[in-house]
């Protein structure tokens, strides 16, 4: 083989190994994205995209408390529909929605999106999440459109932990006092400070200061 082959042959094998090494390396870039960004549920039908779904329960486990569903939904249409209802097939829990500000139905705008779950967002909460769902397993949701009709997909079951916490359900309300039952801190009979406020002349609670000595001022 003469010298001028070797050296084509040479440089051949050199840009074989460069593509290759490339080609690795952007392969790892990949691999680790995929393990950053979870493959969460998504479904298209028709002009409207529901991307990452999930259903997202308590932080706790075994906390008691509602669950919420978080997705994003793009309508690629140049008409404004609203999203009508989430339910949960075969599940027993109901979902209530709530726009981010007002009342009425969530709207997804046309040639934009809406997004569920989240603070200032849009919110579709299960009342009873904690006795409906359970973290790791896999829930059918169905989003109801008001033109599109219906889009079922599986959503992945999540604890309201990590990159979840930001898009998870509040913790349950504490429950009211009993009827009757003195609030902690203030003693049985007369209201707190009733006797003091009639012995002094002012009103128990009263802000500190005259009104005579504030207007002087």
């Amino acid at each position: 083989m003469s010298r001028s082959l070797r050296r084509g042959a040479l440089a051949a094998t050199a840009v074989v190994f460069s593509i290759a090494s490339l080609a690795a390396c952007g392969a790892g870039q990949d691999a680790q994205t995929l393990q950053i960004k979870p493959d969460n549920a998504a479904a298209t039908k028709g002009e409207i995209e529901v991307q990452n779904a999930l259903v997202i329960t308590q932080g706790q486990k075994g906390e008691k408390g509602p669950a919420v569903v978080s997705a994003t939904l793009f309508n690629s249409g140049t008409k404004a529909q609203t999203l009508d209802g989430i339910t949960l097939p075969g599940g027993k829990g109901k979902v209530t929605l709530k726009p981010a500000e007002g009342s009425g139905k969530v709207t997804v705008p046309a040639l934009g999106s809406v997004v569920i779950g989240g603070k200032g967002n849009a919110s579709a909460v299960i009342e009873d999440g904690a006795a409906t769902v359970r973290d790791g397993e896999v829930q059918k949701v169905a989003f109801q459109l008001s033109s599109t009709g219906g889009i079922e997909l599986e959503a992945f079951v999540v604890p309201a932990t990590g990159m979840y916490a930001p898009y998870g359900p509040t913790a349950a309300p504490a429950a009211s006092p009993a009827a009757g039952a003195t609030p902690s801190g203030t003693p049985s009979g007369s209201p707190s400070g009733a006797a003091t406020g009639a012995a002094s002349g002012s009103p128990s609670g009263a802000p500190s200061g005259s009104p005579s000595h504030s207007a002087g001022h």
